[in-house]
């Protein structure tokens, strides 16, 4: 089997190199290279990366006016104004064909520093605000990112039962949805099924080798995986209001109905 090489930019968000997290990471990083990938790391907590928006990230753009973030972060980033570290990210996000987003799941969510990564590296013109040619919007499965592929590496602690349809945490799609679908795809990249690893505090030697076996397997398909079927804004699946056409999956309502596999 022929392997299409490609560009993979690694974003990782934790604080300790030792942790499971971060054996996971150096091996998903090795396996990458091992396959001939061209592989950049964003090290979030290595790097010291600042998570806060403020107005010292648009430069001069941003004056003594009050801070309008979206307008603001958009002439910014046309007039080149923006920080140097949020372009250097930008840069590599630029040069990435896949990005790898890893993280522990902490009160159903991303560490503040990943979250803040995506605030003010996903600016308006960036990551969202974006238009075509016939001034549609270009977003949830187009934009500047489309054609990327993403996938989610993340360690939780709870057990897999308990993040599965009927279980306390809920189904690990939902919890994910805000940023598979509502930042991800909404940029325009494919995002394909994450790769989870349940009970991460008390992993055993036996249960960290199929962790590592299940990440090399989906890193080694990581250019033929099929992405999860979201339905895009503009494939005609919505009306002007954004909601989903009466014949489209008629029965049902909340997330899953934004997959097209729901009718």
């Amino acid at each position: 089997m022929t392997i299409e090489v490609m560009n993979v930019l690694w974003v990782f968000a934790h604080p300790e190199p030792r942790s499971l997290s971060g054996a996971l990471r150096d091996d998903g990083v090795r396996t990458l290279r091992e396959l001939g990938h061209d592989v950049r790391e964003s090290d979030l907590y290595a790097m010291k990366w600042n998570p806060v928006v403020d107005a010292a990230d648009f430069g001069a753009e941003a004056g003594d006016e009050r801070l309008v973030v979206g307008a603001t972060s958009a002439r910014a980033h046309a007039r080149g104004e923006l920080s140097a570290d949020i372009v250097a990210e930008q840069e590599k996000l630029d040069w990435a064909d896949a990005v790898v987003v890893q993280f522990p799941l902490w009160w159903y969510g991303l560490p503040a520093i990943l979250k803040g990564w995506f605030d003010r590296v996903f600016v308006k013109g960036f990551g969202y605000g974006v238009r075509g040619e016939d001034g549609r919007t270009l977003r949830y499965g187009e934009g500047r990112l489309a054609g990327k592929r993403a996938v989610v590496v993340l360690t939780a602690g709870a057990r897999e039962p308990a993040m599965g349809p009927r279980g306390v945490n809920g189904a690990l799609a939902d919890v994910l949805f805000p940023l598979h679908h509502g930042t991800l795809f909404y940029a325009g990249m494919s995002v394909l099924p994450p790769v989870p690893v349940f009970g991460a505090d008390r992993v055993s030697d036996a249960e960290f080798a199929e962790a590592r076996e299940l990440l090399r397997t989906r890193l080694s398909a990581l250019e033929t995986t099929e992405p999860i079927p979201f339905r895009t804004q503009n494939g005609g699946d919505y009306d002007d209001d954004l909601v989903l056409r009466p014949d489209r999956a008629p029965s049902e309502t909340g997330l899953a109905a934004h997959l097209t596999r729901a009718g």
